[in-house]
């Protein structure tokens, strides 16, 4: 089971940036208006500068009431851990659990092709469980 497949398996696959420039009133509009924790910083779309998240802001906000006049650059989090479409389940969420994240950028040759969230893996591996749950199931009652 890798990546790829969780990426493929999604409603929604497409990947929402905001550019490092964006001011954090922009930020907050579309996290709200996409119903996401995290977006990817990136001046082309293509090419990682970044990640911002819910956390970031709140934390920011904690130190500085005034962080919704700043930019994204400013608060987000610029050293990024990624994955590839060919890295595996059960290593991606090791890593999110050892690393404490919860939004992972997929990225095939250097270009972002997509975001895995926590809840996509635990989804993904549900999925797993029952299918094998099923399947054992249909084992045990065979006549």
């Amino acid at each position: 089971m890798n990546i790829a497949e969780v990426i493929a398996a999604k409603s929604a696959p497409d990947v929402i940036t905001i550019e490092p420039e964006a001011g954090v009133r922009e930020l907050l509009a579309l996290l709200a208006e996409h119903n996401v924790g995290a977006l990817i910083v990136s001046a082309d779309g293509e090419h990682i500068a970044g990640i911002v998240s819910e956390r970031d802001i709140v934390r920011h906000l904690h130190r500085d009431g005034t962080v919704v006049n700043n930019t994204v650059s400013a608060i987000m989090t610029a050293v990024v851990e990624t994955c590839s479409p060919q890295t595996g389940l059960d290593e991606l969420m090791t890593t999110m659990t050892e690393r404490r994240i919860r939004h992972v950028p997929v990225v095939d040759d250097g270009v972002l092709v997509g975001v895995v969230s926590i809840g996509d893996v635990v989804k993904h591996r549900m999925g797993q469980l029952e299918f094998e749950r099923d399947q054992l199931d249909s084992y045990v009652h065979q006549t």
